[in-house]
């Protein structure tokens, strides 16, 4: 996102499969009355664009700038904040009424309504559909009809949900949930126009929403091309003609891209550049803390790494890596060596506690080695940590791990680096369980609550527990503090099922991570909200 003053005219540095995509930041330089398009850095999202179907950064992005859900998450503070939502009313903290604001459409002009909502939380649920957000309807009644364990789905809508009205409906939990109105802000709860159900092919080609954007055209693996909807209804009017999302596989190309004054927004400073990206971009660098952690997983589902006793092994390789000089030389501290496996954006009344994951976050190498060969020693005799490789800097960080294990266990080939070439296939070997070893696993907050941090990642069978780790004692803490109706005693609940996972190892935490962002002189009022990502919508051109 660093600008650059030279002229446009000068050769667009080759990025992957972007022959389509003409040179210059301005992109096609439209946009009428809302200014000019701006052009950002990007990466093919792993899955098709449906809400219910994107748990991942990239395709996050897009769904942001494409749609609006009942909550919003405020661009500064990221507290949850009524957007669709006029009202969200309950009495007990399991039976909730919600009311739609009125004179909402869908850029193709269908008026959004409560059955927009319904509608399209039961298809996320569904078993059928395949939806790797399902688990977030979960708490809702009848899940285990629509989406059961085994066998086939026996029903396919939600008990729980019930159209009353052209703008009410209401949710019935399976048990309390205190904060539930503050998770509709995810993607997940997004609403849903009749195009996606009546043609679903050209929907997914081409996708429909109620955001302050709509999608304009996409080439995988080159662009995706997004303009202003003129007649959007929301008060978070884009304050641009547009944004071009172009495809790199490489982010130091598209730090160079940015620098040549063909790029206009790099929402990811390579590694490499840090040392550099202060004197190169000046106060067009932005590094501002976000809700992410780096951590590393494990794949229970395979024999080696789900065996008794190996959690000594894996308490030994976090003691083994030394996060302050990694988070100093690789990241010139744009990285926080993690101390728990939540976010210090979440403050100490939101969940984080500083220090809970104890000496076995501490680099201690003569320790680390001992509790390695009582664990039985390295499955397979090497750790392989796999990583994709095309964006986020990952193989620098890898490398420097797997030096600070090889020193600390007197072994050059006891950790080697296992790159994958794309994010989008990395992915897929994850979610097809196919992992034989520790592999990279950012988390970026789905919404600023300590359950997104340990729920989803952790749960027996939660969406995004890519490990397939179980616990019993976790479940049965987490499910405590949903139902507790006061903060903080949930809080303080969660955090003993963190406990759980710090006396399991169940991943190992290595830092958190501010957001970084570098931009071009054509630029201004561009900033990253808590998620990390740049308020698109308030970027002006020119």
């Amino acid at each position: 996102m660093r600008g650059a003053t030279h002229a446009k005219w000068v050769a667009c540095a080759t990025a992957a499969a972007l022959a389509a995509t003409a040179c210059g930041g301005g992109g096609d330089g439209g946009g009428g009355a809302g200014g000019e398009v701006l052009s950002s850095s990007w990466g093919d999202p792993q899955n098709p664009l449906e809400p219910a179907n994107t748990n991942e950064v990239q395709g996050g992005k897009v769904l942001d700038m494409v749609f609006r859900g009942l909550k919003r998450y405020d661009p500064e503070t990221g507290v949850a904040e009524d957007m669709l939502a006029e009202q969200i009313e309950t009495t007990d903290q399991q039976n909730f009424t919600i009311t739609v604001k009125d004179g909402w459409t869908f850029s193709n002009g269908e008026k959004v309504t409560a059955k927009s909502f319904v509608d399209a939380w039961n298809y996320g649920a569904a078993l059928k559909n395949n939806q790797r957000n399902a688990y977030f309807f979960s708490y809702i009644q009848g899940y285990d009809k629509v989406h059961p364990e085994k066998g086939e789905q026996s029903a396919d809508t939600l008990s729980g949900l019930k159209v009353t009205g052209e703008r009410t409906f209401t949710v019935a939990l399976a048990q309390k949930w205190s904060t539930f109105p503050d998770t509709l802000g995810y993607n997940a709860y997004v609403p849903l126009p009749r195009a996606f159900f009546d043609d679903h092919d050209a929907w997914l080609a081409k996708p429909v929403g109620n955001g302050p954007y709509t999608v304009q055209s996409y080439t995988r693996g080159s662009q995706m091309s997004l303009r202003k909807w003129e007649e959007y209804p929301g008060p978070d009017k884009a304050q641009n003609g547009g944004v071009d999302l172009k495809v790199y596989t490489d982010n130091n190309t598209a730090y160079t891209d940015l620098m040549a004054g063909n790029l206009d927004l790099v929402d990811d400073v390579p590694a490499a550049q840090l040392r550099n990206v202060r004197s190169d971009l000046g106060d067009r660098y932005l590094n501002t803390p976000a809700g992410i952690i780096q951590t590393l997983a494990f794949p229970y589902y395979d024999r080696n790494w789900g065996k008794e006793g190996i959690d000594k092994v894996r308490k030994g390789l976090s003691m083994a890596i030394d996060r302050e000089q990694i988070t100093e030389t690789i990241f010139q501290r744009t990285r926080t060596p993690a101390t728990d496996w939540t976010s210090p954006v979440l403050g100490a009344d939101g969940g984080y506690k500083a220090g809970l994951c104890g000496d076995a976050c501490e680099y201690r190498p003569d320790e680390a080695k001992k509790l390695i060969q009582e664990g039985g020693g390295l499955p397979g005799g090497q750790v392989r940590i796999a990583y994709n490789a095309d964006t986020g800097s990952h193989k620098d960080w890898v490398d420097a791990v797997c030096n600070s294990i090889n020193n600390a266990l007197d072994n050059d080939r006891a950790c080697v680096g296992n790159p994958v070439g794309t994010f989008a296939d990395f992915r897929k070997q994850i979610t097809e369980n196919k992992m034989t070893g520790p592999f990279r696993a950012g988390w970026q907050m789905d919404y600023p609550l300590i359950q997104n941090f340990l729920q989803p990642l952790y749960y027996t069978n939660g969406s995004s527990n890519d490990g397939k780790w179980s616990n019993a004692e976790f479940d049965k803490l987490v499910d405590e503090a949903n139902a507790e109706d006061d903060t903080a005693a949930a809080v303080e609940k969660f955090q003993q099922a963190e406990e759980v996972v710090r006396d399991n190892m169940a991943a190992i935490p290595l830092w958190y991570q501010n957001g970084s962002a570098g931009y071009s002189e054509r630029l201004s009022d561009v900033r990253l909200n808590p998620f990390s990502v740049p308020v698109y919508d308030q970027i002006k051109v020119g």
